[in-house]
């Protein structure tokens, strides 16, 4: 199986220079219609939202629906989460047979209580020994190139702590969020520690968190020395921020881009999962009309919409 992170890392050096820029995984937003709509403003890579893997060995149709995905999204990668190394490692066998994406992610990075509890995402980077077994079932029940997202800290282990742990590993990219999972997603970046994890990434090392816009990109490529930059919440209702950074310009938006934008969005949601997906949008259309003049009018008529001739009417 080809190890598409280096080609886009041989691409960059090689061509344009320019970073990788992925749209990061956000559960509950990066479905299809999403990630569709990121990749069609040049998002260089896409991930599925977060899969439970203990929910794939107990064959969930649910699950399986979270993993549909088109061919434009190429190259996407599948986010496993969960506590058990077995799990993993049939999960892992699972999405490989099955959905046939182009990577697998294992998520040590959401700080989510539900998700916690299960002893799944961030806690487990305190847990160094099952980390690692989680990380080496998955690498040896797949061939597809398999990476991680993890946070700069959690609790007393560092991002360079857990890094040390698994150099020995075949892991093509890593993602630091640079905040620890107490702060979540405010805070100052510690770019500090992703530039400090860089000897330890044998494969593409990717910056995370706090990103909204060219320059802000830019500055933490220059400071971290990544590869490329993860983008979650700077491309919520902003899809056309990977354009911008791709052309290495501001390019100006109009009112008339995001409406076309919203639309666009909202038809592929409707086409993909009918009323409900209307439904699932209505959080992206108050992002997509944040900062417009009557935004807040514009808001309370969106939340109710049902069906995009509904979005048209509000829109006009």
């Amino acid at each position: 199986m080809k190890n598409f992170w280096q080609k886009l890392k041989r691409l960059r050096r090689h061509g344009s220079g320019q970073a990788i820029y992925a749209l990061a995984p956000m559960a509950g937003v990066a479905d299809s219609a999403f990630r569709q709509i990121c990749k069609s403003f040049g998002a260089d890579v896409v991930y599925s939202e977060m899969v439970s893997a203990t929910a794939m060995v107990y064959n969930s149709k649910k699950t399986l629906e979270l993993m549909k995905f088109s061919k434009k999204e190429r190259p996407f990668v599948v986010q496993l989460f969960g506590s058990k190394p077995e799990h993993f490692a049939l999960a892992a066998k699972i999405v490989e047979k099955k959905i046939k994406p182009d990577g697998l992610d294992i998520n040590f990075g959401c700080p989510v209580k539900k998700v916690a509890r299960q002893g799944a995402g961030a806690v487990l980077m305190n847990n160094l020994k099952l980390s690692r077994e989680i990380i080496a079932a998955v690498i040896d029940n797949t061939d597809l190139p398999v990476s991680i997202k993890i946070r700069s800290r959690v609790g007393a282990t560092t991002a360079l702590d857990f890094l040390k742990n698994l150099t020995d590993l075949d892991i093509k990219a890593v993602m630091i969020h640079g905040r620890s999972m107490a702060e979540g997603n405010s805070g100052a970046v510690d770019w500090k520690t992703i530039k400090a994890a860089r000897p330890l990434v044998k494969g593409v090392l990717l910056a995370n968190g706090g990103v909204k816009d060219r320059v802000g990109a830019l500055e933490l490529l220059e400071k971290t020395d990544a590869d490329g930059v993860g983008i979650g919440q700077g491309a919520l209702g902003k899809p056309w921020v990977f354009s911008q950074l791709a052309a290495h310009s501001s390019q100006l938006i109009t009112k008339k881009i995001i409406f076309q934008t919203a639309l666009k969005h909202a038809k592929l949601a409707e086409k993909l999962k009918g009323e409900p997906g209307i439904v699932e949008m209505r959080k992206h259309l108050c992002w997509y009309v944040s900062g417009l003049p009557n935004a807040s009018a514009l808001r309370q008529k969106l939340i109710k919409a049902e069906k995009v001739n509904d979005i048209k009417k509000i829109l006009r």
